[in-house]
């Protein structure tokens, strides 16, 4: 049977810091291909940028000194990271100059391949366009439309909602899964999600896509692909154009079946499966900048009032934020624009007993306020941040610690000896002097039964 795969959690918000997490290995075959060079090097820091342009056709080691001397002392903290980020990427390393001193050296494929990147050359970075015209050609606003209704796909299936049922595949299920923002409980097979996914729910657009994507790198090598493979592909992917249709030929087997993923996601759109031609869409579009250089296209605006009487106006049609809104509120009117809603102790409640919290429901209100709204401070009346706190309160009024009881003691005297040394360690949790019972902590229990077995021993 083969063993559990269980991926990490990532949280990387741009393309260094994840890379800086990837085995020396996997990097120096990332950097066999321009694009990743490209895509490494203007993520650079700036001063780590002047410093791969000053070396790029010097062969041999620089000195470190000298490297240092061409910062002004006021800047020597952006020197040292800038320093930090190249070796983290191994974009260069420590090699000593001649008499010892210690130098760096820029990786000789990442220097060949950013030369290629930089000056032109080389064969294209991605597959090239067909000889024929696309009878079925798909233009921007389409490719667009076509995205955020399959990344759309992915948000109503993690809220519950059935738009979402049939458009989601195992393989993104699985993701959701592995990566915490949903979970399946024994009582129900069904997905729900998680306190992380109601944060993930929060963030914008190309956040989400970003870190979903981190998370299903993670799984690539467990589907029996080739991760560096996968990842040149998308660095590629981040530089093709809006709009151009490209052909799969010369495609490897592991790039072709994350094409197909990739089609799920809806980072690329494909008329069917065998289709030799493929658009980019925008979400792939310099998704190698990480979190913050991705647009998509879309405007985010402020949609929800909230009133101190708990009635919450959300002027929408889409169902995906009426479903997220139905997480904590009892819904009571849907019009063509809009629907009202209600906070209640029960709908909250509800959401606190899934693992949202008070403060996640707080956020999610502020962050979609209508500009009316955002006009006043606070945002939301201290009415309504203050009860639903309160509601999360109630569910906290009862702590459970696990002890030992200990009870039974032959005469008064025994209970007060092991009681006041139970004390002396504060380790009594409870007691009761009149009926000689008492409760210890679990940790605490090895140390009081050991001194009662020394006491009846002597």
């Amino acid at each position: 049977m083969a063993a559990a795969f269980t991926p990490r959690k990532l949280d990387c918000k741009d393309l260094h810091s994840y890379l800086k997490t990837l085995p020396s290995p996997v990097l120096d075959r990332l950097y066999n291909h321009p694009a990743t060079c490209l895509a490494v090097f203007r993520e650079l820091p700036d001063l780590g940028r002047q410093y791969v342009m000053r070396t790029l056709f010097v062969e041999q080691p620089v000195s470190q000194a000298v490297i240092g001397q061409w910062v002004n002392n006021k800047f020597i903290n952006d020197h040292r990271y800038a320093c930090k980020a190249l070796t983290e990427l191994r974009v260069w390393y420590e090699q000593p100059i001649p008499g010892g001193q210690p130098g760096w050296v820029l990786n000789q494929t990442f220097r060949n391949n950013t030369r290629v990147a930089l000056l032109g050359g080389g064969k294209p970075w991605i597959g090239g366009r067909s000889t024929t015209v696309d009878k079925y050609a798909k233009d921007i606003l389409f490719l667009d439309k076509y995205a955020q209704e399959r990344w759309e796909c992915v948000l109503h299936f993690m809220v519950g909602s059935s738009e979402g049922i049939e458009g989601v595949s195992r393989d993104i299920i699985e993701v959701l899964n592995n990566s915490g923002l949903m979970r399946v409980d024994a009582t129900d097979p069904n997905p729900t999600i998680t306190p992380a996914g109601f944060q993930f729910l929060l963030m914008d657009t190309a956040s989400q896509v970003w870190y979903f994507m981190l998370q299903y790198l993670e799984t690539v090598e467990h589907r029996g692909m080739d991760l560096v493979e996968c990842l040149s592909f998308l660095f590629q992917l981040s530089f093709s154009t809006l709009g151009q249709d490209y052909t799969t030929d010369g495609m490897s087997e592991s790039q072709l079946k994350f094409l197909q993923h990739l089609r799920e996601f809806g980072l690329v759109y494909q008329r069917k499966r065998k289709s030799q031609r493929y658009y980019p869409t925008c979400l792939a579009i310099n998704l190698a900048s990480g979190l913050s250089n991705v647009s998509t296209g879309q405007e985010k605006t402020g949609f929800i009032i909230v009133e101190t009487n708990y009635r919450v106006y959300a002027y929408t049609d889409s169902p995906l934020k009426i479903a997220l809104l139905a997480i904590f509120c009892d819904m009571l009117y849907r019009f063509p624009t809009m629907v009202v809603c209600n906070l209640s102790r029960t709908s909250v409640r509800e959401a606190l007993i899934r693992g949202i919290t008070a403060e996640q429901i707080l956020n999610f209100l502020r962050s979609h306020a209508h500009p009316k709204m955002l006009a006043d401070t606070p945002v939301l009346p201290p009415t309504i941040t203050d009860q639903v706190r309160l509601w999360e309160l109630e569910r906290d009024r009862l702590k459970f610690n696990d002890g030992v009881l200990y009870s039974q003691f032959n005469s008064q005297a025994d209970y007060e000896l092991l009681s006041d040394y139970a004390k002396d360690l504060g380790v009594l949790v409870w007691e009761n002097a009149t009926k000689r019972v008492m409760v210890v902590t679990k940790s605490g229990h090895d140390d009081v039964k050991k001194f009662w077995k020394r006491q009846k021993n002597s």
